[in-house]
């Protein structure tokens, strides 16, 4: 997992979701330890797709149950398209 973007997706959420900084953690589900709801896991994801420039699509949203689950799927899909870029060279 990347610091950075483990950074980023903390201040997110203590930004813009106004969740405790203290309160996360790789770990940290979601629901039951952030108590974000279905509308704050839309923004979250948002907000994540306009500062990483991708695309989230509404079926790999469900496999968001931790923090770190947001963190592994950012850093797969933007390696993805940075790959991509790179290929078109």
């Amino acid at each position: 997992m990347g610091l950075n973007m483990f950074e980023t997706v903390k201040k997110i959420l203590v930004e813009d979701l106004q969740i405790e900084e203290s309160e996360i953690r790789p770990e940290s589900e979601l629901i039951n330890d952030l108590g974000i709801n279905s509308l704050e896991l839309a923004d979250l994801v948002m907000n994540c797709e306009d500062k990483m420039g991708i695309e989230i699509k509404d079926e790999e949203i469900r496999d968001f149950l931790t923090v770190n689950d947001v963190i592994t799927y950012l850093e797969k899909t933007v390696n993805e398209k940075e790959s991509a870029k790179k290929g078109r060279k």
